[in-house]
């Protein structure tokens, strides 16, 4: 987990529950992954899985202010727009990836 920022205030010791917990969203309810610029990602779950996203990216940017999140409910889907500043693509490259590995 060396692409954790410093500036995330999560614990360290609990870094790797959240990670799991996303990886948990993405393996029930990913069904696409979309790169739409170097500093953002659209992922699109299932329309059940709308307040597991909002709770989840809610909690994930209290602690780790540089990421946005916009969570919609579209055509029965649920679609999560991440966005993070140019210093911090390197998280976002990590997120996908686990999104992708983990819906697999």
């Amino acid at each position: 987990m060396s692409w954790v920022p410093q500036s995330c205030t999560l614990p360290v010791p609990a870094q790797p529950l959240r990670l799991a917990e996303f990886d948990a969203l993405f393996a029930a309810s990913l069904r696409s992954v979309e790169r739409a610029a170097p500093d953002r990602l659209l992922l699109v779950l299932d329309g059940d899985a709308e307040a597991a996203a909002r709770d989840l990216t809610a909690r994930e940017s209290a602690c780790c202010s540089f990421f946005t999140f916009t969570v919609c409910r579209i055509d029965g889907e649920v679609l999560v727009e991440v966005g993070v500043p140019g210093t911090h693509v390197e998280v976002l490259d990590a997120l996908a990836l686990s999104a992708v590995v983990a819906a697999a």
